[in-house]
């Protein structure tokens, strides 16, 4: 890749993670630029997952010493999200990515129905939850694990969704936990696909330095934003991606 088609590709990735360090999503936006600078698939996806774990890095780094971070809940998350998303790595050299452009969106378009009517999400945190409730968010981040470990596109957006509709986070905890399970999915894909090669390591350090910057500088901004704004622009979010992709990237006559 030329040096200027670097230097395109680190600023996007910072002007990217500013935002989707908040929406999540972030691989439905860089993986299709990625492609049109020429990369392999295989490689863009795995690249760019190197990335995403140091913009979730920089997007966890500013709730670590605060009470966002759900601590009871994290370390059998992160296990099931470890085992999980290693399975997902594995079968990215197994499942044709094409049928996963149709999940993306249909999974994310039933999550803005269940956010939208979901009542008063950020004042449920103290709520009581019953046991189903509970083992069914564990169940759901454990299956969305693997698409993370697969793809990535979206996994932040769903896992933040999860941890609202299940755990009743309010939106700011929703979000720092995801970032945690992010950086453990993506640090066992990296670790797998580091393993057959597909890495391009040289790029993915400079674009996982401009993400890291864009994520810490974009969860700072949201530590300041008042929670209704933050959930209002994650629906926005989902909403244009879950239609953009249905749109333009599912390969309708191939399915």
């Amino acid at each position: 890749m030329t040096a200027g088609a670097t230097a395109a590709l680190t600023v996007f990735f910072f002007a990217t993670s500013l935002v989707t360090v908040i929406t999540g999503s972030t691989s439905l936006v860089t993986i299709p630029v990625m492609l049109m600078f020429g990369m392999e698939a295989r490689v863009a996806v795995a690249t760019n997952m190197f990335a995403l774990a140091l913009l979730s890095a920089g997007g966890a780094l500013p709730f670590v010493r605060t009470p966002a971070m759900d601590r009871p809940r994290l370390p059998l998350l992160v296990t099931f999200t470890l085992g999980g998303s290693a399975l997902g790595a594995w079968l990215l050299f197994r499942v044709p990515p094409k049928w996963m452009t149709l999940i993306i969106p249909a999974a994310m378009l039933t999550v803005l129905v269940l956010l939208l009517f979901e009542p008063k999400p950020d004042t449920q945190s103290d709520s009581p939850l019953t046991r189903t409730r509970e083992r069914t968010g564990y169940a759901l981040a454990a299956l969305l694990s693997v698409y993370g470990g697969f793809l990535s596109g979206g996994y932040a957006t769903l896992i933040t969704a999860t941890g609202i509709l299940f755990f009743r986070y309010p939106f700011t905890r929703a979000m720092a936990t995801a970032k945690v399970l992010n950086i453990a999915s993506s640090m066992i894909a990296v670790a797998i696909f580091a393993w057959f090669r597909i890495v391009e390591w040289p790029l993915g350090c400079v674009l996982g330095a401009a993400s890291f910057a864009g994520g810490l500088t974009g969860a700072r901004w949201a530590q300041r934003m008042p929670a209704l704004l933050l959930r209002r622009v994650f629906l926005i979010t989902v909403a244009a991606l879950a239609l953009k992709a249905l749109i333009f990237d599912v390969p309708w006559t191939e399915l």
